[in-house]
């Protein structure tokens, strides 16, 4: 009996099983997949593409009113058994197929001349771009990661005689059918089938050509405005109407925009607003070009104060003059540089000798600063901001830094740092140093140069506890190395504040202890759990003789001296202790959103931790743990009978971006769970939910909202279950004190809240 759909109706679902075909009597269907959409008429079949699968590779959405004749369907049989009884619909099915696997062909071959086409067009604009700052003697600022940009390549690409192949095929079978059907059904069955498996790998690839696209899309337009589109718009208005190039730039942009409207993996909305920005400041320039006023009356207000701060600066650090004339040359030749980010040997070594001096001054004019009360403020910002010169930071960025310096919004005693604040509570003992690249800690290096006879034991005795020493080996190790990371763009890297580098108002992108904290109270709201950690309580004096209990430890959060786009998770603990603070560092002016960076760094936290516990059997499945429990799921993805094909196709493409990095795709779950999934926003596959779930369960708040949500309402029971026994223990041993007459300890208090969380 035939069914009705009206327009808009969702016929099939991606990911459903495939129970079901539908010939298409009256209307219009469309057949979605990530990356684009093909249409079924009249005749066509819905679910010929999916015969292989379990489940509906497409979501099948009526385009108009729809009249549709359903046909129940069996993987056993396949078609062979209905071709038999209703011989002209061998016909039409093949004919349908065939027609789908045209357009799936198509699109392919549309996606990947479309990648193709948006390479060049990102890698051609960005060389304009660079070519318009060299002529208007303006440092072009990069654009971060278009070197992990690379031309299309794919790895298993659908062999070359494919197309002609299928359309061979529809013709000479074209002209078999009509005479006779009736002998061919298991033959024809058998196309089927074959057909539907190449769809399969058809559509696998292009995932992968949908996700380059969206890679490509995102440096073209994003959210955090580090795009292609804002480094043109600033560019035109910083070079202003009345400049030579004035009108091409413009030009550009106009071209620009036509281009982005036309991707679709930009946000409309986004390009809306962005366009609508772009346009209402133009006609604000525009008008104060005719009417010119001062929009900044504080522009200048600091200029007198920040005038020589590199003299300033020198003269504080009291370096030895080669090393001070050194460095003046250098700061010198690299302001005069039109392209900051120049990748050529002499540009890359200058900022080689430029990093490296500076570090030599930093470290001097630290010292300097534990001997002085009153710090000057340009010295502030040489320690917190890594500026040395008003003309290289712009004398308008100059201005801003001096006004925040003097009281930057830290919270050392809630865990939040400033790299001087961090140098110096490593100096004054308050804490130990990092770990340096090699994962050693100090008191490790030391004992190996006592055991490789380059120290002597009083020596290693001595160094243990020289304070000085301990600076300098955080100095030296974690501070340059995390500096140069957080940063982001590694093969541009200078460690000199610059005005090349100011991609966003830096206003916007100061990072302060408030939104740090906000940040890991978010984290905490949704994944209640993330910085406890299980340790065994003992007290039998309290009638405690053993239990495990969780305590919660934050994080150190420490603010590198840089504008960069990278967080960094340094170590999960401190030295062999477990109770100690993880180290995590974020530029001081971050590029990106915050809170993103933030679940990333708690993400990757929590796969350390549980290595850090786990040991040598971090990916042994028979101890079950969030580690060994993710490896198993990536690593045998394909024979999991849980997984829909198209969730199978998406960790195939996944694990190519993450570079078949098991940590970092769990990191990108991980930020899935906590940004979208935490909000009621489904977006992971069912075993990688679970997982999640088990090891990084959501607070009481957010369960009890999920639970009414079919996709959590069975995950969500058995973890309550589990909590459930575990109280029912905590409950004995409370009556079990009470019956003493003892009070609960204050840990085991704690326990009991954590696992009603």
């Amino acid at each position: 009996m035939a069914k009705e759909f009206q327009g808009g109706a969702v016929i099939c679902q991606s990911g459903q099983p495939l129970t079901s075909l539908y010939m298409i009597l009256k209307g219009t269907v469309r057949a979605v997949y990530s990356g684009g959409e093909f249409f079924l008429e009249k005749g066509d079949i819905v679910g010929l593409c999916e015969l292989s699968n379990e489940s509906y590779m497409f979501s099948y959405i009526a385009s108009d009113d729809v009249t549709a004749a359903p046909f129940s369907f069996k993987r056993t049989n396949g078609l062979s058994a209905m071709f038999r009884k209703q011989p002209d619909f061998a016909q039409l099915a093949i004919t349908s197929c065939f027609k789908q696997m045209k357009s799936i062909l198509e699109a392919y071959e549309f996606s990947k001349y479309d990648c193709d086409n948006l390479f060049h067009y990102l890698m051609d604009s960005y060389k304009e771009y660079s070519s318009f700052c060299e002529r208007n003697r303006i440092s072009p600022s990069s654009l971060p990661e278009l070197e992990d940009i690379h031309p299309l390549s794919l790895e298993e690409d659908i062999p070359q005689w494919m197309v002609s192949y299928y359309e061979n095929m529809a013709a000479l079978l074209a002209k078999l059918l009509p005479s006779s059907p009736l002998p061919y059904g298991d033959f024809l069955n058998g196309i089927l089938m074959k057909t539907s498996l190449d769809i399969g790998d058809i559509m696998s690839v292009c995932q992968i050509l949908a996700d380059y696209k969206a890679d490509i899309a995102q440096l073209l337009m994003n959210e955090n405005r580090l795009d292609l589109f804002d480094l043109y718009t600033s560019l035109s208005f910083r070079v202003g109407p009345q400049e030579e190039d004035s009108t091409a730039i413009s030009a550009a942009v106009s071209r620009m925009m036509l281009t982005l409207e036309g991707v679709s993996s930009i946000d409309h909305d986004l390009y809306e607003a962005r366009v609508r920005e772009y346009r209402d400041t133009q006609v604000h320039h525009e008008k104060k070009t005719t009417d010119p006023q001062d929009d900044s009356p504080e522009l200048d207000r600091y200029a007198d104060a920040v005038a020589g701060s590199l003299n300033t600066i020198l003269s504080y650090a009291g370096c030895d003059p080669e090393v001070t004339t050194q460095f003046r040359r250098q700061i010198e030749e690299y302001k005069k540089q039109i392209d900051k980010n120049s990748t050529d040997d002499a540009s890359r070594r200058l900022r080689l000798s430029i990093t490296k001096l500076f570090y030599k001054i930093y470290t001097a004019a630290f010292q300097a600063s534990l001997k002085d009360a009153n710090i000057p403020t340009v010295l502030k910002m040489f320690f917190l901001f890594g500026y040395v010169d008003e003309e290289l930071a712009g004398i308008e960025n100059a201005s801003y830094l001096y006004s925040i310096a003097d009281n930057y919004p830290s919270d050392p005693d809630n865990h939040i740092y400033t790299a001087y604040e961090w140098l110096r509570a490593i100096y004054e003992g308050k804490k130990e140093p990092s770990r340096n690249e090699f994962d050693t800690d100090y008191i490790s290096y030391i004992h190996e140069l006592k055991v490789t006879g380059k120290i002597s034991p009083a020596q290693e005795s001595e160094m243990a506890s020289d304070q000085v020493r301990k600076f300098m080996f955080e100095l030296e190790n974690m501070f340059p190395l995390v500096n140069k990371i957080t940063f982001g763009r590694l093969s541009t890297f200078c460690p000199v504040f610059s005005e090349h580098n100011v991609l966003k108002d830096l206003r916007k992108s100061l990072v302060t202890a408030e939104e740090l904290t906000a940040g890991i109270n978010e984290i905490r709201r949704i994944d209640f759990g993330a910085f406890y950690r299980e340790t065994i309580y003992s007290d039998p004096s309290a009638g405690v003789p053993k239990e495990f209990v969780n305590v919660e430890v934050l994080p150190d959060l420490i603010l590198m001296p840089n504008i960069g786009i990278r967080g960094v998770m340094w170590q999960e603990i401190e030295g062999k202790r477990r109770t100690t603070p993880a180290r995590m560092m974020v530029s001081v002016f971050h590029l990106e959103e915050l809170m993103t960076i933030m679940a990333r760094l708690t993400g990757e936290f929590r796969w350390e931790m549980c290595k850090r516990i786990q040991g040598a059997r971090w990916n042994d499945v028979s101890d079950r743990s969030l580690t060994s429990e993710y490896f198993e799921y990536i690593q045998f993805y394909k024979k999991n009978h849980d997984l829909t094909p198209e969730a199978k196709d998406k960790i195939k493409s996944a694990m190519q971006k993450a570079k078949n990095s098991y940590k970092e795709m769990f990191v990108r779950d991980y930020v899935i769970w906590v940004l979208f999934e935490g909000k009621g926003s489904p977006r992971l596959n069912k075993v990688a939910r679970n997982i999640l779930f088990s090891y990084c369960p959501f607070s009481k708040e957010i369960r009890e909202q999920l639970k009414l949500n079919p996709l959590y309402t069975d995950i969500v029971n058995r973890y309550n279950i589990r909590m459930a026994q575990k109280l029912h223990h905590m409950d004995n041993l409370y009556q079990k004190l009470r019956n003493s007459g003892l009070p609960v300890p204050e840990e085991v208090a704690v326990q009991r809240a954590f696992l009603e969380s």
